[in-house]
Formats: structure tokens, sequence, C-alpha cells
């Protein structure tokens, strides 16, 4: 039963994400931990200065009992073990706590608030150039496939065999060198003008300083995409169904776009799913280079200034962006592909 299959599927996506979270709390806690300590003396001096009218000895007393309560309230006097559990349990429920030094745009330091407002800035870079790759990788693969050999097929793959190990990073500096520096058309970098403008000039600004990052992730991404369609077509064609529908007369957009495509569904969602995937963490290198203040540019200033508390609510937000999409993924294939049997006897 398919049902069956989808709920052993979904826990088995829950189980693994909460085992990624504690295998991080592991790796994590002893930095985790040395930050709360910090954070609990420096609110405990922080206190202390409004104590008035107290003696010297009395204050550290204070101090000292202060300190200690707080260390029972985040639970830092517990065994090792419970420390860790409790520490997965506040990352698994969402409760980062507050940043260290990282600040929101506000100057808020909850780190979820940090987080999402970090979020929507990748996604919108990185999930729209999914798309466009997705669309034209699609379009030029079925193209290919057409005619197999042909100029269209040649040229196109040994362009994608020079694009395809081609860094980001590389062809995002040629490009800034040649669309800044020379032609000056587009921003370096950034999301938005200092001062950004207001109404709807504010997302005509932030149009303007997306194409340049856009054009180059769509131009490094699509090729590979194509390749893979028409390899996964090209195969397809070869079925005697399809054969068939060609000796029948039908016309040959119906035959790629109908019987090919649908039998094709599977593996094309699947590239597409694990592209937009991959768009959601951002990208710490892309995103440093057009200072784009998305969740690559995020987990980069968390290590470089040693915020764990930012650093791990960035990891546990995409290992769970990614692990719930690919549940979603699996449970997709499973109710378009016809040829699997999910929960059932052989």
């Amino acid at each position: 039963m398919y049902k069956w299959f989808a709920t052993k599927r979904v826990a088995k996506g829950i189980f693994m994400y909460a085992l990624l979270i504690f295998i991080m709390s592991v790796l994590f806690n002893n930095v985790n931990e040395q930050t709360m300590r910090s954070q609990i003396n420096e609110q405990v001096r922080m206190e202390a200065q409004k104590l008035k009218g107290m003696q010297p000895s009395a204050i550290l007393k204070w101090q000292a009992d202060r300190k200690v309560q707080l260390e029972h309230t985040y639970k830092l006097d517990r065994p090792l073990a419970e420390r860790i559990v409790f520490s997965a349990i506040d990352t698994l429920t969402f409760n980062f706590g507050k940043s260290t030094i990282v600040k929101s745009s506000r100057g808020e330091r909850e780190v979820l608030t940090i987080i999402g407002e970090a979020i929507p800035r990748s996604l919108i870079l990185f999930s729209v150039a999914a798309a466009i790759e997705i669309v034209i990788g699609i379009w030029l693969g079925l193209k290919k496939a057409q005619k197999p050999g042909g100029a269209l097929d040649k040229s196109s793959s040994f362009i994608t065999m020079i694009l395809y190990g081609m860094p980001t990073w590389w062809l995002a500096m040629i490009l800034i060198m040649f669309f800044v520096y020379t032609v000056k058309a587009f921003p370096s970098g950034g999301m938005h003008s200092v001062p950004p403008p207001e109404g709807i000039m504010y997302f005509v600004d932030m149009l303007w300083h997306m194409i340049l990052p856009l054009l180059t992730l769509v131009l490094i991404g699509f090729w590979g995409i194509s390749f893979v369609v028409r390899n996964i077509v090209l195969g397809i064609l070869q079925e005697d169904y399809v054969m068939a529908a060609r000796a029948r007369g039908v016309p040959e957009n119906k035959v790629l776009f109908g019987h090919t495509m649908r039998t094709a569904a599977p593996p094309l969602i699947t590239m597409a799913l694990l592209s937009l995937l991959g768009s959601i963490s951002g990208s710490i290198i892309f995103e440093g280079i057009f200072s784009w203040p998305g969740l690559g540019n995020l987990y980069w200033i968390a290590v470089q200034q040693n915020d764990i508390p930012v650093l791990m609510g960035d990891l546990a937000i995409t290992i769970g962006l990614y692990q719930g999409g690919l549940v979603i993924l699996d449970l997709t294939y499973g109710f378009l592909d016809p040829r699997i049997k999910v929960g059932g006897k052989a």
C-alpha cells in the first residue's frame, strides 16, 4: 500500500534528521558550552554593575550564586550525556537561543530571526536560477535528443564539456570584470543600493542587483541538465511504443511531450527537485563574491565570528529543509512511477 510506504518514508526522514542533529550536538557540544558559559559570565557581570550599596564581598558572593543559578537553568550542571540530549532537543524544537555576535538587520540577536532573514534571500536567488536552468536544460535536452549527432547536439555537448567543470566563482569574477568595470551595467554585489529605495523601486533595485549573479548561475547550470535530459530521452525514444506511435503518424511534438516526457517524468522530477534542494543552503563562495546576504554568507560569517548558536541554527534549518525535500522526492517518485511496487508482495 502506498499509504504504508509514505508513512515509513516520513518516519525514516524524521529519524534521520534527529540522528543528524544528535551528531551535530555531539560535535559542537564543547564549543557550544564554552559559548554559553561566556554568555552567563557576561550576563552576571552586567547584572552586578546594577547593584548599588553592597560590599565587594557581598557582590562576589551574589555573582557566584547567580552564576550557579544560570548554569542550573541552562542545564550546564548536568552530566555530559544529558547535556548533549538537551542540546539536541533544543535544536530539534528550533530553540537556538541568542547569537553571540551576529545580529539581524534590526539589531536582534535571536538566531531564528537572523536565519529567517537569510532564508528568503538565498531562495529568491538560487531557486529562481535553478528554475530557469531546469526549463532551459529540459528544452535544450529534448531538442538534442530529437536529432542525436546533429549540429546542435555536437556543439552543445562540446560547450557542456568545457563549462561543466568550470568553477562558478571564476566565471562570476570574469562577468564582474566585464559587466561592472568595463560595461558598467550592473552593481558589483549586494542585494540593494545604500540606502535602499522605497515602494516599487525597492523590488526593481533588488532585481537589478540580482541579474548578474543570476546570469552567472544560469550560464553554468543548464548545460549539464540538458546533457542528462538528452541521454534520458534518447533512451526512451528507442522504446517500442514510441516507435509505434511514430509509425502511426502521431505528430513529433505529441510523441515528444506526450509519450516520452510522461515516461521521463520521474528522473526529470528527481533532477529538478535535487537542483532546487541544492539551492536552499546557498553557496558560501558564490554569495561571498557577490556579497549576497543569504544562508551561505551567514554560515561563513558565523564560522569567522565563532558564533556557534547561529552556526547550529543554520545547519539545522538547512539539513531539515534538505531532508524534507528528499522525503517529498521519494513520495513523488513512488506516486508517479507505476513500475514501483511500494509495500507490496512480490
